[in-house]
């Protein structure tokens, strides 16, 4: 009786296996990379809107007189 070699010899099971794990992997890498990049954009829209209500509160003020002096 001849008996296949190992490396022709190869199982379904052990064919999907070899998929499975970089399949697990990169479905990761994709789904972290979006959640940095969801976390990311929520930090900048939250940093502008700051920034932008810090800048427009300051143009609205009164302006300060510059080089006055008060009489004594």
């Amino acid at each position: 009786m001849l008996r296949p070699f190992p490396a022709e010899h190869t199982t379904v099971w052990g064919e999907s296996s070899m998929m499975l794990w970089p399949t697990v992997t990169l479905i990761g890498f994709l789904v972290l990379t979006a959640l940095v990049i969801a976390m990311g954009t929520r930090s900048t829209a939250r940093y502008e809107a700051e920034r932008a209500e810090v800048t427009s509160g300051r143009r609205h003020s009164a302006a300060e007189p510059v080089g006055a002096t008060a009489a004594a």
